[in-house]
């Protein structure tokens, strides 16, 4: 039996950090079956309470700002690897 705490920390995992269910079945041991319904579930309360339904889209906006800031971190390392190069092609 999986304790509330333990559903409370993946389902956080997966809006927060844009975890998929799969890898969380994985690392926690959990049917991806189980994740998807507490997800589902959180989703319910949340529209249906206020409080949830902000800390849902905060979880969610944090997830989206990492995943843009991965992005721009790779697009800045190909940026100055591109400019080394082209530093060096120039000399």
């Amino acid at each position: 039996m999986i304790d509330n705490e333990l559903r409370k920390q993946i389902v956080r995992l997966h809006f927060e950090q844009g975890r998929t269910v799969k890898s969380l079945s994985e690392e926690f041991g959990v049917s991806k079956n189980a994740i998807t319904r507490w997800i589902s579930a959180y989703r319910e309360e949340a529209a249906a309470n206020a409080e949830k339904e902000a800390a849902l889209k905060s979880m969610e906006e944090v997830a989206r700002l990492r995943r843009e800031n991965e992005k721009l971190k790779k697009e800045n390392d190909f940026l100055k690897k591109a400019a080394a190069f082209f530093a060096k092609e120039s000399r």
